[in-house]
């Protein structure tokens, strides 16, 4: 029998002991092989790791401000042609008060906007006809809960209280936008603004709010300063912050506590479906990560594939050599697919630790709670293995195909 028909003896763990030594021969370029394969591996496990826990934070926050949000205005049958329909006096001015005796309301106010009938805002008391100093600022009334209800940040000075409501004092709060256009960054001297006639003094100045923007460039006043200096009417609309899970509660009451005699008048808009709302925001995060995951590892897949090839075309010789003393096709591509499979075994094991870190470090970085699905790095090093497998299986089958006289001419 000629040892063409021979059967190989060859056994796989004589495979693997060769894929090693091959593997340890040049350990320079493997470490440079398995690098693709890490940086693949671990930029897919933390991406998805900080997106995950970035998705977590979203809705956290959603929970803090949007989902604890509720506002109350009239209810009105429709718009006219000059607008929106004048308000009837429904909501109370006390409602501050009334709603902070609900259990799980956090902050309540109010909010109005005052008609200046084409008033203009300046800081100084002169008209300059050369410079402009006049401006057309929108001026919000509101009582004082309003703030801790928007979550207001000062930059200086102090926010007024309900005695200066009380006393109609001409007091004022700036936002930043309007504070800039007036040319005012500090309270200490007591600037103050005039608005068409009027002299109000500036107590301070916000610096950011995270609901209602439009107070970022508003000149704010109190309820009853509003009243008495400018002749607002009435209440537009009154703003609530509840505790988390109390939202739906509170804005069956809402309406009750504000006008009893008949409740159906008022329109208390709150959140509907949070969840589903978080989910969305949280899965277009996680699939905009997923897919830059991807491309690293296809990247790191690319990079074994070249490198396997490289490979079988300096080990031509060796190829040869092994298939004369009767080595079978399968047993040389079986040895190059386990070279492969295992840089990228073990660039998934480092890919995947690093991953890991990297997203704990990011999560203390931020003073976040990181959040990562279990299986995700335990799954890594197969998909890196995998990756390998699949990288390898053209150079495997290219040196499969050489045929053993060609291979020793080629490589002599």
């Amino acid at each position: 029998m000629t040892a063409a028909h021979t059967k190989s003896r060859l056994a796989f763990r004589d495979l693997v002991g060769e894929a090693t030594t091959s593997l340890l021969i040049r350990p320079g370029r493997t470490m440079l092989t398995i690098l693709g394969t890490v940086l693949g591996v671990g930029a897919l496990v933390a991406t998805l790791g900080v997106a995950r826990t970035a998705g977590n934070q979203i809705a956290t926050h959603f929970d803090a401000l949007t989902a604890t949000s509720i506002t109350v205005n009239e209810r009105s049958e429709g718009w006219g042609w000059y607008g929106p329909p004048e308000l009837v006096g429904l909501l109370p001015w006390d409602a501050e008060d009334r709603l902070m005796r609900l259990n799980g309301v956090v902050a309540a106010g109010t909010m109005s906007t005052v008609k200046l009938e084409g008033a203009s805002t300046r800081s100084v008391p002169i008209h300059d006809p050369i410079g402009r100093s006049e401006y057309s600022i929108s001026m919000v009334s509101v009582s004082p809960g309003l703030f801790d209800t928007v979550g207001a940040d000062l930059r200086t000075g102090r926010i007024f209280d309900e005695h200066h409501s009380s006393r109609s004092d001409p007091v004022t709060v700036l936002g930043p936008a309007a504070a800039q256009r007036l040319n005012i960054d500090r309270v200490d001297h007591q600037p103050a603004i005039f608005v068409g006639d009027t002299t109000l003094i500036v107590v301070g100045i916000l610096d950011d709010v995270q609901r209602e923007p439009r107070l970022l460039d508003a000149v704010i006043v109190p309820d009853g300063t509003a009243q008495a200096l400018f002749g607002l009417e009435g209440v537009e609309q009154v703003l609530i912050r509840t505790e988390v899970g109390a939202t739906e509660l509170i804005a069956s009451q809402a309406a009750t506590a504000l006008y009893p005699n008949d409740p159906g008048r008022l329109y208390v808009a709150a959140p509907t479906a949070p969840a589903a709302t978080k989910s969305a925001i949280a899965e277009d995060v996680n699939a905009l990560f997923l897919v830059l995951g991807g491309v690293s590892l296809l990247i790191g897949a690319i990079g074994i594939a070249n490198v396997t090839l490289v490979s079988v075309l300096e080990r031509v010789g060796e190829i040869g050599l092994r298939r004369a003393v009767g080595a079978a096709r399968r047993h040389v591509a079986w040895q190059f697919l386990i070279e492969s499979a295992a840089m990228g075994l073990i660039g998934g094991v480092i890919g995947a630790s690093i991953g890991v870190l990297v997203i704990v470090g990011v999560s203390a970085a931020r003073l976040w709670t990181p959040v990562l699905d279990p299986i995700v790095p335990l799954a890594a090093p197969a998909l890196g293995a995998a990756i390998g497998l699949i990288a390898g299986l053209y150079p495997s089958w290219r040196a499969a195909s050489l045929e053993p006289v060609d291979a020793l001419r080629a490589g002599v």
